[in-house]
């Protein structure tokens, strides 16, 4: 094993993917002084998430004693109300966020979608970037120059991609970012539903590379609100709420109790029917 923060433990690429979440607690320290730390411990007062650490500093438990395992060939999704724990689960399992108690250990390739911004610095052009992505992925000169005919295929931003990436629209950072995050294949995927959100016509080009990408991943983290998205993607539900998960389980049972009624389920024709209820004749 590699030598990680404490709390993350992450396997040799190349090994079947696998994922262990033990007992695992993440903190934050609540300072005081600004009316948005104040509605912060107003909120977490309120659902009890507030305590005292060794340094007697207030914190918010943002994860709470969160316990799974992932093979090969899982895929889980996330669900919860705004502020369950979700982001921060992932955000610790990409190794952001280190756990104050618990562990996670992570065997497998690894590529985070979760912020279009992420590992890209704003004073290098669009090209230096995606080298750049490229040699922390380990890639070679030939892989360097098909993952820049790739992304530049994608982005479709033309001259833009050498210039520096201070002066692209937020629009053209989140295209370069979305073909730059999706070129390079992991064992391990974990994505926040930023990346299932654009203008129509992008997402109508980008949902067809997101799918392949995440078939071709052995194990899938998504979270979302979108209880189709979690249907059609994901076979395994961790319900969170308050950092804590309170139910875990088949996709279409544990997103039936979140909804409150029976999920839709995808017909070829284009229409949908409860599940369970059997197809029409």
């Amino acid at each position: 094993m590699s030598t990680v923060p404490r709390g993350i433990v992450v396997g040799h690429a190349g090994a079947p993917a696998r994922i262990d979440v033990c007992d695992v607690s993440v903190s934050f320290p609540l300072y005081h002084g600004n009316s948005r730390s104040l509605k912060k411990t107003v909120i977490a007062a309120a659902s009890g998430r507030l305590r005292q650490d060794r340094s007697h500093r207030v914190v918010v438990q943002a994860l709470r004693d969160v316990s799974f395992s992932l093979v090969s060939g899982d895929r889980l999704g996330l669900i919860g109300s705004n502020g369950a724990g979700k982001t921060t689960l992932l955000r610790t399992l990409a190794g952001i966020y280190e756990p104050v108690v618990g562990r996670v250990r992570m065997q497998g390739s690894i590529n985070a979608l979760l912020d279009p911004n992420l590992g890209m610095n704003p004073e290098l052009t669009g090209r230096e970037n995606i080298r750049l992505r490229g040699l922390y992925n380990g890639l070679g000169s030939a892989q360097l120059r098909r993952l820049e005919e790739d992304v530049q295929a994608f982005a479709d931003l033309g001259d833009f991609l050498s210039l520096p990436l201070r002066i692209y629209s937020s629009g053209m950072v989140v295209r370069l970012g979305f073909a730059l995050a999706t070129a390079i294949r992991p064992q391990i995927l974990l994505m926040d539903e930023w990346f299932l959100a654009g203008d129509s016509d992008f997402m109508e080009k980008a949902r067809e590379r997101l799918e392949d990408m995440v078939r071709g991943a052995e194990i899938l983290v998504l979270s979302t609100h979108q209880a189709d998205v979690v249907r059609d993607w994901c076979s395994r539900v961790l319900w969170m709420r308050d950092g804590r998960v309170i139910a875990d389980g088949e996709s279409g049972e544990i997103l039936e109790r979140y909804l409150g009624h029976p999920v839709p389920t995808k017909e070829v024709t284009g229409t949908t029917r409860p599940r369970n209820e059997p197809p029409l004749p």
